[in-house]
């Protein structure tokens, strides 16, 4: 894919395009119509994880066999891979040094911001991509959620309320040398868009879809359908491993004329989110994040459960 329609598919499967907070009916985010404030938020963005049914088997016996990924000389047990406070950094080499907070957090209120966000910022679809954002971005989200400000208009999207939870709890130098380390990471391609009008059927494990036993398929519809390019990499926490994105046919081309503001009623992307909507000066990038996430936000946004200052400014554009 192009330099040019990657930057494209960050808005073709994000922008809203028609349709009113106030509305009844079905808006539309590209020409992806998603629930209106009415009705409950678009569960292919919010993807919670089924309730866990008791169990009365015995416990099992901690698996000890040590797991291995390509590029990559180290070793982790699953117990160390699944390990909040310590999570397992396959490829030390990528990036600079760990400040504690990102790379152990303070057990037992605080976990590493390294487990959710990974060593290189990239994230996962249940969360953000931190890699290349500016630190004060960071900073100010941090004292949004920690003061209310930023929550979810889905109770049980766990991430989030983790985020309110635990991460609220981080002091001011802690989160200044965890803004500092994400904001110098280069953001890489991690995520691969395909246009499509069939996708491998799916379920939620782990905050996010991952593709269903055997080769079925189903029409895509009017979803964005994101999930790990490899399970088992992306299971063992893998920072060499993305995802892809699949999408409506069209949505590269709608996107594009929404860049260019064609058919929108407010402002051009790039006015505010930069040239190649790759970030400008306080106002974060858009280009190559997980289009569930932004899809999140915007309907976050709209409902008012983001109400932060730059929320606000965001406001009308949500709307329309």
């Amino acid at each position: 894919m192009s330099s040019g329609h990657w930057i494209a598919l960050s808005l073709a499967v994000t922008m809203v395009a028609t349709a009113s907070p106030d509305s009844a009916a079905q808006n539309t985010i590209a020409g992806i119509k998603t629930p209106s404030l009415a009705q409950e938020p678009p569960p292919w963005a919010y993807a919670i994880n089924p309730p866990v049914l008791g169990s009365d088997a015995p416990a099992k016996t901690p698996d000890a066999t040590l797991r291995h990924v390509p590029e990559s000389k180290a070793a982790f047990t699953l117990a160390q891979i699944a390990d909040f406070f310590n999570p397992p950094d396959w490829h030390p080499a990528d990036h600079p040094a760990m400040p504690e907070i990102v790379a152990h957090g303070r057990s037992p209120e605080l976990f590493a911001c390294g487990y959710c966000h990974l060593p290189n910022g990239e994230g996962r679809p249940e969360n953000a991509s931190l890699a290349g954002l500016p630190a004060a971005y960071i900073i100010q989200q941090l004292a949004d959620f920690k003061n209310g400000l930023r929550k979810s208009s889905e109770p049980r999207h766990a991430p989030t309320s983790t985020m309110i939870a635990y991460e609220t709890k981080a002091n001011g130098r802690e989160i200044r040398a965890a803004a500092e380390y994400f904001s110098a990471l280069q953001p890489k391609r991690w995520i691969r868009v395909v246009e499509t009008d069939t996708v491998p059927k799916t379920h939620v494990a782990g905050w996010m879809l991952v593709p269903s036993d055997g080769s079925e398929t189903e029409p895509i519809g009017e979803r964005i359908i994101e999930t790990p390019e490899n399970l088992e990499r992306t299971e063992l926490r893998d920072d060499h491993s993305g995802f892809i994105a699949y999408v409506p046919a069209g949505s590269i081309e709608k996107g594009e004329e929404i860049a260019n503001g064609a058919g929108v009623k407010t402002l051009r992307c790039a006015t505010c989110h930069g040239r190649e909507l790759r970030g400008k000066g306080k106002v974060p990038a858009l280009a190559g994040r997980s289009p569930s996430y932004i899809v999140r936000q915007l309907y976050d946004i709209r409902s008012g459960a983001r109400a932060g200052a730059a929320a606000q400014r965001m406001k009308r554009s949500s709307a329309n």
